[in-house]
């Protein structure tokens, strides 16, 4: 994998998987299964299978809308099942937020009124069954070796494995010593239970892997039931079989554990223990997004170290992060659909990811008008106390959402850059002697500024044009260059903003081992003091808009209050780190 930045995924890619799903149906290969309970499975069932060991990440999107995508396109089904034989990093809250993420993302395992959400911790009993069974068929071994002494001679990618002492340990005695394994009689470490596959294999995953290690550790979902557990690599495949998965769907580094896949799945359907035809396994490219880490052990290290506000942190690629900083389910689906689904590794920019959010946001969010960095603007001329209606609509391009209406009087906001006392070239806001339209109001004439004694602007005076009004016939009469967005200083909403950018400025923040902390982007978040037009105090939390000309904003999901949101920046309307 190239961690050049021209290499770099600009377009759609196409999903090599369904020519293997549009193959197998062709020839039938997954047609006329029927469950345990003589029910007719579907040609497609593919699995979710994350391990509860923290938050999902935008990553995991990808293989979320991935294998759900496919069963849906295929009419069959997908399964939602925790990969839960770790009890040392595993935990109920992480399953409980990856369940909430799955479903916000738009997906559902129920079929049919029956729900298929399932944990490996479930079928404890019968891998333990089944490994007793390989232990029996010559199939596996009790190995008493230290883990250093094992470490040892498993040998390199240039060297051959050494048999373990303990290799040719006769299978009664093996079994034996199982039983006391899971009876409790041992200590963390002091035997492990080995696959006999082949010590000179070129694969190192196939140099005898481990199936079962002592730990006695407390399981979320079984207790203390269990003192032994079943490995990863052991289980995942069972568990596929045994839910009837199709087609097993993995990123690329579990390309070389393929082969154990498919050993462990041939020795047990030998055994008769499980039915063919048995799943396959498919290796995809995973997501790998510049300006973002999605190492679980670095991602720990920021919400540990309070480099973030937490897993929810808009900064953060965690689900729960992008969901909090106003990213739309569709728009994460959209994403994945561009980026498709190749078999070799490319970076993906995370101007795809934005870019799929304003696609998405632009003809869904409405608009409003805010000023972020409020300068005083005085009518001179304009009533003392009066205030006139002016309207916008709610959205530009869709008549049919209404409009919306504020006031304007005397005294506004704009935004700081709207007034140059000297205007640079082709300069066409607001300057002494020029002329501009409030934005869905009056044409304006500047007439001066007011400075504090340090020479800063701190308000600007104009004269209108009570004729000039947006939507009457006198409008017409008055022809501008600038344009520009106000708030009635007396009416507006004032609330806090939170302009949230990248977290990193570097977009490959930990390329060659490097510290990653060391490409941390100092304007990742800025907290100001901003004014929103009035209708804005009604604001729920998660509603987005697009404050006009700023970018995509929502009212974060957190810290809203009834009448006081607190706003969000989703996205700037275009790409501000376009090379």
């Amino acid at each position: 994998m190239s961690n050049d930045p021209k290499n770099t995924a600009a377009a759609p890619t196409s999903n090599f998987l369904r020519a293997i799903i549009d193959n197998d149906a062709a020839t039938g290969h997954y047609a006329g299964r029927e469950d345990a309970h003589g029910k007719p499975l579907p040609a497609v069932v593919t699995r979710f299978p994350p391990e509860p060991n923290g938050y999902l990440h935008i990553g995991h999107a990808k293989s979320i809308c991935l294998n759900f995508g496919l069963a849906r396109d295929y009419a069959g089904r997908c399964h939602l099942r925790f990969d839960d034989t770790n009890p040392a990093k595993e935990d109920q809250e992480y399953v409980d937020t990856i369940i909430d993420s799955v479903r916000w993302l738009g997906f559902d395992w129920t079929q049919d009124g029956s729900e298929h959400l399932y944990y490996a911790s479930d079928y404890f009993p019968l891998l333990y069954q089944m490994a007793e069974y390989l232990i029996t068929a010559g199939h596996a071994y009790v190995d008493s070796q230290s883990a250093e002494d094992m470490a040892a001679s498993r040998g390199s990618f240039s060297e051959p494995g050494r048999d373990s002492p303990f290799r040719n340990r006769p299978a009664d005695e093996s079994l034996d010593l199982f039983r006391r394994m899971k009876a409790g009689e041992f200590a963390d470490g002091e035997h492990i239970l080995r696959a006999k596959i082949d010590m000179a294999s070129p694969n190192m995953n196939m140099r005898d892997p481990a199936i079962y290690r002592i730990r006695h550790a407390h399981h979320h979902r079984t207790g203390d039931a269990w003192c032994i557990y079943p490995m990863y690599d052991y289980t995942h495949p069972i568990s596929d079989a045994l839910e009837n998965i199709t087609h097993s769907l993995c990123t690329l580094e579990f390309q070389d554990h393929r082969p154990f896949y498919d050993w462990v799945l041939e020795r047990l359907a030998e055994g008769g223990f499980l039915k063919r035809p048995l799943p396959h396994q498919y290796e995809f490219a995973r997501l790998n997004l510049t300006y973002a880490i999605t190492s679980k052990r670095k991602l720990l290290q920021l919400v540990e170290e309070k480099i973030v506000d937490g897993w929810d942190d808009p900064r953060m690629p965690t689900i729960v992060g992008i969901r909090r900083r106003g990213y739309t389910p569709e728009s994460v689906q959209l994403f994945c659909e561009r980026i498709g689904v190749a078999k070799a590794d490319s970076w993906i920019d995370m101007s795809i990811l934005e870019g799929a959010l304003r696609d998405d946001l632009d003809p869904k969010a409405p608009r409003a008008a805010a000023v972020l960095n409020p300068l005083k603007l005085v009518i001179d001329n304009f009533p003392e106390n009066d205030t006139v209606e002016c309207s916008a609509p709610v959205h530009p391009h869709d008549p049919s959402r209404g409009v919306r209406t504020f006031p304007i009087s005397k005294t506004l906001w704009i935004e700081e850059e709207d007034f140059m006392e000297v205007p640079s070239k082709g300069y066409f806001r607001l300057f002494p002697g020029n002329k501009v339209r409030l934005r869905y109001g009056y044409v304006v004439e500047c007439t001066g500024c007011d400075k504090d004694e340090n020479g800063k602007v701190i308000a600007v005076h104009c004269n209108y044009f009570a004729d000039s009004k947006s939507g009457t016939e006198g409008s017409a009469n008055y022809k501008v260059k600038g344009n520009i967005h106000w708030v009635s200083a007396a009416h507006a909403l004032q609330a806090e903003i939170r302009l949230y950018d990248r977290l990193f400025s570097d977009p490959h923040p930990d390329a060659g081992g490097r510290d990653f902390k060391l490409a941390l982007n100092p304007a990742a978040k800025t907290v100001i003091n901003a004014y929103l037009e009035p209708g804005m105090a009604s604001t729920l939390p998660d509603q987005r808009f697009q404050f006009e000309r700023h970018g995509y904003f929502v009212a974060d999901r957190v810290d809203s209050q009834p009448g006081k949101p607190v706003f969000n920046r989703i996205a700037t309307l275009k790409d501000s780190w376009a090379k």
